[in-house]
């Protein structure tokens, strides 16, 4: 009887322990948005990858205009000739593809390029929110940005605007006017 109440009272006392815990979300595309070093790291990414894209088109091109000459002059080739031009095409498609993989693959140039831009404003928004949270209390916070699935969320559990200003990003009614005009 006793293990029985004294169970009963410890369940009732981590209970109330997890419901004294607060909890918070914010809005990291939107805080990202603000920082005008991201707009600049956006630019330079940009840039970047259309400096690639344009090479691998410069590839594809070569390869066309291969074809094309080939097409055209193959009544002309002999065999030995034909397995030339056809092995130095299918060079230049394989040379193209792996072009189009170090740039765009899966942690290609422009994936690195991006972290290597992004992670420092990541990082010093997950400083900004660790400071809010330890400010406000705050036991757990969410990014509605990110892969978790947020069905519902209250505006006042809302700490973005928090982490603006910890970031020096604004004024706190500008930003929650500009939220609710993105979200209509």
């Amino acid at each position: 009887m006793k293990l029985k109440i004294l169970f009963f009272l410890m369940v009732l006392g981590t209970s109330r322990l997890a419901l004294a815990q607060k909890f918070g979300y914010i809005d990291s595309k939107f805080i990202l948005s603000k920082m005008p070093e991201y707009k600049q790291a956006s630019t330079e990414l940009g840039a970047q990858s259309q400096k690639w894209q344009s090479e691998i088109e410069a590839l594809r091109n070569e390869v066309d205009k291969l074809r094309k000459e080939y097409m055209a002059e193959e009544v002309l080739l002999t065999d030995d000739m034909k397995k030339e031009r056809q092995t130095a095409i299918a060079k230049k498609e394989k040379d193209a593809k792996e072009a189009q993989n170090k740039a765009f693959g899966f942690e290609g140039l422009y994936f690195l390029k991006k972290q290597e831009l992004v992670k420092p404003l990541q990082d010093k928004i997950f400083e900004a929110v660790e400071k809010v949270c330890k400010k406000k209390k705050i036991a757990i916070m969410f990014d509605k940005a990110g892969d978790l699935v947020m069905i519902y969320t209250n505006p006042a559990h809302d700490y973005t605007d928090f982490v603006l200003e910890e970031l020096g990003l604004g004024d706190k009614d500008d930003t929650v006017n500009e939220q609710n005009k993105d979200k209509k």
